[in-house]
């Protein structure tokens, strides 16, 4: 879009009406005469209202509202009522307009769709977390008329596509809302179209970087990508014309999120994600014909190409619960190279890309029924007067999010959990005492026990006893941070007690020895136990893991004790070197130098100096530090908004920061003595851990190693990159741990 620098009136003028003649020139084959004037009308009204008003980049704000407009009509295929509501969708919100104006104007129905896009405003401000009253409005909205949601959606397109003169804050917190919300919606809703173009603005500013360097990658590589097309397609194109079909057939490029979700799951580099070449091709062929035709090419397909069998799927003769249909299958193109192929009908391809609105077009046919059915569920849940905001949202959230379920309490209260949590989770969910005294919990009326994984729709009554308290094992099945996060205070607390009793130990010990106990004896104890801490050490000592008869051999010198030379251990001898800073670093949060304020490092993601960070506040634990990139990122800034702190770093260079690689390679011998000694040796930095591991010749590795800064980081993975045998080294992304 154009962004005047200077205030032109007449040029902005122009611009506007030829935004509008744009609108106009998509909606030529369907507008009546008098939906023409209707919204001629609107247009004029939306002109008024926001006549003062400016975005953020300085264009005039109408230009918002007819861009949203198109999308709606362009990329929805929706119809001049839907454009006319577009056009009005933030003036009942944003000026003295009111919905009687509207309603006096251009009738109940668009005055009812407009009172739904007011309401539903609130369901996304950026100060509020998402709460099931709100998603009930939303749901209401939906079941009401679709078209709201629809318009909401474009809306948000809109605005991701227009995003770059906002504050940096605002872009992470609105990207965050539309990856945890807006692309699920329209992924539901069957915009494929549009639900890849939301991930990929969303991407573009959670992960700017990636984004940028994967763009580039696919810019670079894209000459070559359509020369190779063209060689594939040549024997497929000759063939279908040979046996008489009407057909159309291009290049797929892969979106940027989707390239980078094969990557980060796959643990494969750009170069390495095997369906990079894609292609669609679409059938022209009466309903009745229309498996037979998907099949007769597939098999085309296949008789030049030989197929992966674990590639195929079939949406044809089960299309998903959102109405897709197409037939998909990878094969092994000529340069051993994997290509996708899509196959489907144009009927098929219309509902893929324009969804919902594509459905009522073919609404005589029978593969709208399932989102039909969905609707028709949503109407009937609220039509029920004794089924609440929170019970309906299992069936609606359960299909648009599937990594959270939604479990009730005996009285039918919901808690919304991660998928996989079992009853302890659920018990935490209710009071951290609650989770501390939990021997067992009933699901569905039937004894289960602590570590039973929960299902969507469960009904949990948890069992308690005084005498019951936390214990270690319960870690190795918890699922949830709040859980995870009391359960290791808890046992923190526990361990504090049975270190003073350590304490007291090894004090009487070093008595009856005539040794003194003072802070550097006590830090000399640590070095030679191996211990990273003195609670650490104490603890040891009580549960008898430290053997104290060894400090007979410790001698005096100079009012310190000495202990005696131990010879090198050689899992602890990168332990050993040097000292490690575990301390927080100082940031400055609101960007303010004298604004130094207490917090922690977030656990899920590891941030070092370098990363672009925030703030988080936490019920408890004060302000957590995360990456913008962590793994629970997009929930927290999209859920949790009014609780981001701005956040950057000060110059830290005396403070060492934990991170995780995970390396793979071609599994030989002396590959660990080579990583640990570029680590160690090289390098010169702490390591925590190690966990190594081959299989049929590879070797895989986790190395926890402290780095002060994401440069140091970055040498560091050049390094071992640079070993023959090493084929890959990614930074850990750690699992939900967050606060």
């Amino acid at each position: 879009m154009t962004v005047l620098s200077v205030i032109d009136p007449e040029k902005e003028k122009q611009l506007i009406l030829k935004e509008y003649r744009n609108l106009l020139r998509s909606l030529k084959d369907s507008i009546t005469t008098s939906e023409k004037k209707h919204l001629r009308l609107a247009f004029e009204m939306a002109m008024e209202a926001h006549k003062d008003m400016r975005r953020k980049s300085g264009e005039p704000y109408i230009l918002h509202p007819l861009q949203v407009a198109q999308i709606v009509v362009k990329e929805m295929g929706l119809n001049a009522t839907a454009a006319l509501c577009a056009l009005l969708h933030d003036v009942v919100e944003d000026t003295e307009l009111t919905l009687d104006d509207i309603k006096r104007e251009f009738g109940a129905k668009v005055s009812r769709i407009i009172d739904g896009l007011t309401k539903v405003s609130g369901v996304f401000d950026l100060t509020s977390s998402i709460q099931a009253e709100n998603f009930k409005k939303l749901l209401l909205t939906l079941a009401d008329d679709v078209r709201v949601i629809l318009i909401k959606i474009a809306d948000r397109l809109h605005n991701m596509r227009t995003m770059d003169s906002m504050p940096r804050k605002k872009q992470l917190k609105i990207a965050s809302e539309t990856l945890f919300l807006y692309a699920p919606l329209a992924h539901r809703l069957g915009f494929y179209a549009i639900k890849s173009e939301l991930e990929d603005l969303g991407m573009k500013y959670t992960e700017p970087e990636t984004y940028k360097d994967i763009a580039r990658k696919l810019a670079a590589t894209k000459r070559e990508r359509s020369r190779y097309i063209n060689e594939f397609t040549k024997p497929l194109r000759e063939r279908l014309e040979a046996e008489g079909m009407v057909y159309e057939m291009y290049g797929r490029p892969k979106s940027i999120h989707s390239i980078w979700n094969k990557m980060r799951t796959k643990h494969v580099s750009f170069e390495e994600v095997y369906d990079l070449f894609a292609i669609r091709i679409i059938v022209d062929t009466p309903a009745e014909k229309e498996k037979a035709d998907c099949w007769k090419v597939y098999s085309i397909v296949t008789e030049y190409y030989t197929p992966n069998p674990d590639r195929l799927r079939d949406w044809i003769s089960t299309p998903k619960a959102n109405g897709y249909e197409s037939l998909h299958t990878t094969v092994m193109g000529h340069k051993g190279r994997w290509v996708e192929v899509q196959i489907r009908t144009r009927r098929m391809d219309e509902i893929a890309e324009k969804g919902f609105a594509a459905h009522w077009k073919y609404k005589e046919g029978s593969a709208d029924k399932t989102l039909d059915n969905w609707l028709r569920e949503i109407r009937e849940l609220l039509r029920n007067p004794d089924y609440n905001a929170l019970e309906f949202l299992d069936d609606f959230k359960s299909n648009l999010f599937s990594k959270e379920i939604y479990v009730f309490t005996p009285k039918g209260d919901l808690k919304i959990l991660p998928q996989k949590s079992t009853a302890l989770d659920f018990a935490f969910e209710i009071h951290t005492d609650v989770g501390y005294n939990c021997i067992g919990a009933k699901v569905n009326h039937k004894l289960v026990p602590l570590s039973h994984q929960l299902s969507n729709g469960d009904q949990v009554e948890v069992i308690t006893s005084r005498k019951q308290k936390p214990n270690e094992d319960w870690l190795q099945f918890l699922i949830t941070s709040r859980a995870r996060s009391k359960v290791k205070h808890a046992l923190k607390e526990e361990k504090r007690q049975h270190a003073a009793l350590g304490r007291e130990m090894l004090e009487k010990k070093l008595k009856t020895l005539k040794l003194p106990m003072d802070d550097k004896n006590v830090q000399e104890l640590q070095t030679f136990y191996q211990q990273p801490t003195s609670l650490e050490l104490f603890y040891r000592v009580y549960r008898k893991d430290i053997d104290l008869k060894e400090l007979k051999h410790f001698e005096m010198k100079g009012g310190r004790i000495m202990p005696p030379k131990r010879k090198n251990d050689p899992k602890s001898a990168a332990a050993g070197k040097g000292n490690v800073f575990t301390s927080n670093a100082e940031l400055l949060i609101f960007d303010e130098e004298s604004d130094k304020i207490q917090y922690s490092l977030a656990k899920c993601c590891n941030p070092i100096v370098g990363d672009e960070v925030f703030g988080f506040i936490t019920i408890n634990e004060g302000i957590k530090i995360h990456r913008t990139n962590c793994p629970n990122a997009t929930e927290m800034l999209s859920k949790y908004g009014y609780r981001i702190v701005k956040t950057r770093w000060t110059n830290q260079e005396e403070i060492a920061f934990l991170t995780g690689l995970q390396i793979t390679g071609l599994d030989d011998v002396g590959l660990v003595n080579k990583v640990t000694n570029v680590i160690s040796g090289e390098m010169r930095l702490n390591m925590q851990s190690m966990t190594i591991g081959a299989k049929e010749g590879i070797f895989e590795g986790t190395f926890m190693v402290f780095v002060k800064n994401t440069d140091q980081l970055d040498e560091l993975v050049a390094r071992i990159k640079k070993l023959k045998e090493i084929t890959s080294v990614t930074r850990l992304d750690l699992k939900n741990e967050n606060s």
